[in-house]
């Protein structure tokens, strides 16, 4: 019994199907049989408690004596009540109405017991792995031990959990070695530099106008190393900073980023122009977050712009929409997937421009559960989109 059961557990999902479907049809058949037979007998008891009328005939011996019960010749039927006639004539429906009813029955029951048995476990298991994934939690095993199909993938899913869980692992050890070698490089630098500014000062004080001049030279290199130590540290920094989210209006916020983008593109001999479409009401943000990606969306846009920057404000799925166009000459091809990697900059002069603004404006939305997304217009210059997204409730 416990072979035949081991290996009904490891049938196939099409084997095992077939095997509910015949097992209930046999059941319909039997039940079917049993109606059957259990209404012809309550119809016949019900007959006969209605003896014929008619003479009744014997046989006999020949000392005249009767043998056997006798027979009834040119019987009539006896009349039965209206209550029996309609308790027959149901009782001959009931099989006809009740098959089709059993089977039906049946059918129903075999795909819920097929469902509740072969179904049910692995894709509540494998639903449940992937609302686990999507939301980065590896921590955790599918255990489903039957050799069916949906066995198998449960298998192949426990694989790619494996799998990503390792990576994943791996990963996270490489970007922690990687901050930390980042720290560790711009730590040991700063005693280096900061010896060589002092000797530079010590040049730049000679009274030979060779040595001025070269340390002259070596003071723009090493104002050069300060910054690109600097911008490591700060970008260190970015990549830890998770937002501060406070119900703010829209509208003040508007405002203030018009401001600060005003002054920036007037110092720069740029035309502004705002396109607001935010509606008067209020949006759970880290205003920060927006203000830094904003200074750095227009900073670069007036680098590149003719003569116009424009700046619009709308709501997003569920989050602020920030976009930045420039009437400039557009990202080239390569700029377009590269433009928002760190280090990465169109100028060859790095003394003030190392390639983080976007990558630092992308860690931000990011951060903040929204995106950037950088695109050529069909006219001229370059749109780059920022969207802060409010946490869900």
């Amino acid at each position: 019994m416990g072979q035949i059961t081991g290996h009904r557990h490891h049938l196939s999902l099409r084997k095992s199907l077939i095997f509910y479907v015949v097992a209930f049809v046999v059941l319909a058949v039997f039940l079917s049989a049993a109606t059957f037979s259990v209404c012809d007998s309550a119809a016949e008891t019900i007959r006969a408690s209605y003896p014929p009328s008619g003479e009744k005939y014997y046989l006999t011996n020949e000392q005249g004596e009767q043998l056997g019960d006798g027979t009834y010749i040119g019987t009539e039927p006896a009349l039965m009540s209206k209550a029996d006639e309609r308790t027959i004539a149901l009782l001959e429906k009931l099989p006809i109405v009740a098959t089709p009813v059993y089977s039906a029955f049946c059918i129903i029951a075999a795909a819920l017991l097929f469902y509740r048995n072969r179904l049910k476990k692995p894709l509540a298991q494998l639903r449940a792995a992937s609302e686990k994934i999507a939301n980065n939690d590896l921590d955790f095993s599918i255990d489903y031990d039957r050799k069916d199909e949906l066995g198998q993938l449960c298998a192949s899913f426990e694989i790619m959990r494996a799998t990503l869980a390792d990576n994943f692992s791996k990963m996270w050890r490489q970007v922690e070695e990687r901050k930390a070698l980042n720290a560790a490089f711009a730590h040991d630098l700063r005693t280096p530099l900061t010896v060589l500014k002092g000797y530079n000062e010590m040049l730049q004080a000679s009274q030979n106008p060779q040595a001025r001049e070269t340390a002259a030279t070596m003071g723009k290199h090493i104002s050069r190393m300060e910054n690109y130590v600097s911008s490591m540290s700060h970008l260190r920094r970015m990549e830890d900073t998770q937002p501060e989210y406070k119900l703010i209006d829209l509208q003040p916020l508007v405002a203030s980023l018009y401001d600060s983008a005003k002054i920036i593109c007037t110092k720069n001999g740029k035309e502004l122009i705002l396109q607001n479409d935010l509606p008067d009401s209020q949006l759970s943000l880290d205003s920060a977050f927006v203000s830094q990606v904003c200074n750095n969306l227009i900073s670069n846009a007036v680098r590149y712009a003719r003569t116009t920057v424009t700046i619009s404000f709308a709501l997003r799925d569920n989050g602020l929409l920030l976009s930045v166009s420039d009437d400039g000459k557009g990202f080239n091809k390569n700029s377009l997937q590269k433009a928002t990697s760190p280090y990465y900059t169109e100028e060859s002069n790095r003394s003030e421009h190392f390639g983080l603004g976007l990558y630092i404006c992308r860690l931000l939305c990011e951060h903040h559960n929204g995106y950037l997304k950088i695109e050529n217009t069909e006219s001229a210059g370059a749109t780059v989109s920022a969207c802060f997204k409010a946490p869900a409730l």
